[in-house]
């Protein structure tokens, strides 16, 4: 038994001799593949919220008459048209108004007749008076109708005047600039005091009205820019106008507004996810392609010494561009594996080439 244990450990020196004669090294292992490379860096993002919200008109007018019972003659417009401050809108039948404006410019006409006769009594009166002529009771009286004669013609003007804005009234027209949202009012239809028959979006102006966590409150500021996306795919450009300084104790949020000045596509009463610009920082970041996830995790391989990797999990942040902000795991400067980073595994080595040698 002795002799075979001997001759087995020969058998297993042999090799080793025969290496040790020749003086050759083992063979380093081969690199499991070619990747390139990149250095983990910092650079200055801009820093963003994103919040959604609704689109609503800036100042929205419902316009009506003053007058009741009258019948609308014509509509001289449709939802959507566009109109200038002072454009006819609507207009009401006016055949009684003008009826009753043309009997109080009569009622005038006759109160300033006689006005003019009672002025030229009291001053005839005056002058008897004068000569003792007529007694003091009956001057009295000639001032008296010619006082009299006065308020009346007063009286004739206000209605005169209160005929005039009636007329007006029969006509409606735009208080504003602005683009016709809402049209209640048809032909023949008969009108009361008060009630709406269009709605004007003043200027044409829209908002979006978004609600922003309490946490990012403080960071958002009136001026700062916001970008919509429209439903035909086109960013829409805004600033804030307001934040409200009040929180809703239930969601915990408050309500922002941001003026869209060329709201593009967007309309009143649509739904839009929009991106608040709330300043710059320094953040570290590494090339998007460098992060592989496994188990749901993001991972990147930080290349070391001998040109093995090492798998390191990160936390990351926002993407910025061709870039993934990075809050820790990794410190600038150091070597990320990019292209072949989703067929690697820890201590794997590797071959480093230029970006464009890589396979």
């Amino acid at each position: 038994m002795a002799t075979v244990l001997r001759v087995t450990a020969l058998l297993m020196l042999l090799p080793l001799a025969a290496c040790s004669r020749s003086g050759k090294a083992p063979e380093p292992a081969a690199a499991s593949m070619t990747v390139t490379v990149a250095e983990a860096s910092r650079r200055s993002v801009e820093r963003e919220v994103v919040a959604s919200g609704s689109v609503a008109a800036w100042q929205e007018i419902p316009l009506g008459v003053e007058l009741t019972g009258l019948r609308i003659a014509t509509v001289l417009v449709e939802p959507g048209a566009r109109v200038e401050a002072g454009q006819v809108l609507l207009e009401l039948d006016r055949r009684t108004l003008e009826v009753q404006s043309r009997q109080a410019e009569a009622a005038l006409a006759q109160a300033r007749a006689s006005l003019d006769l009672a002025t030229a009594q009291a001053t005839r009166g005056e002058s008897l008076r004068a000569q003792n002529l007529i007694s003091a009771a009956n001057f009295d009286e000639l001032r008296a109708n010619r006082s009299k004669a006065e308020a009346q013609l007063a009286s004739a003007e206000a209605e005169r005047d209160s005929a005039r804005l009636k007329l007006g009234f029969a006509t409606l027209r735009a208080p504003d600039a602005g683009i016709v949202s809402a049209r209640n009012a048809q032909p023949g239809q008969i009108v009361a005091a008060g009630t709406e028959l269009l709605r004007l979006i003043r200027r044409g102006r829209l908002e979006w009205r978004a609600e922003v966590a309490e946490t990012d409150l403080p960071r958002v500021k009136v001026g700062a820019a916001v970008e919509l996306r429209a439903p035909d795919g086109t960013r829409v450009a805004g600033s804030i106008r307001a934040v409200s300084p009040a929180i809703d104790a239930k969601t915990r949020s408050a309500l922002i507004y941001a003026d869209l000045p060329e709201p593009g596509a967007l309309r009143a009463g649509m739904f839009a996810e929009g991106r608040l610009a709330i300043g710059t920082a320094e953040v570290g970041v590494v090339p998007r392609e460098s992060v592989v996830f496994r188990d749901g995790y993001p991972y990147v391989f930080v290349l070391g010494e001998g040109d093995r990797v090492a798998q390191r999990r990160i936390e990351t942040g926002a993407a910025q561009g061709d870039f993934l902000e990075v809050r820790s795991g990794i410190k600038p400067g150091e070597r990320v594996v990019v292209r072949g980073a989703g067929f690697l595994g820890d201590r794997d080595l590797v071959k480093v080439v230029a970006g464009s040698a890589a396979q």
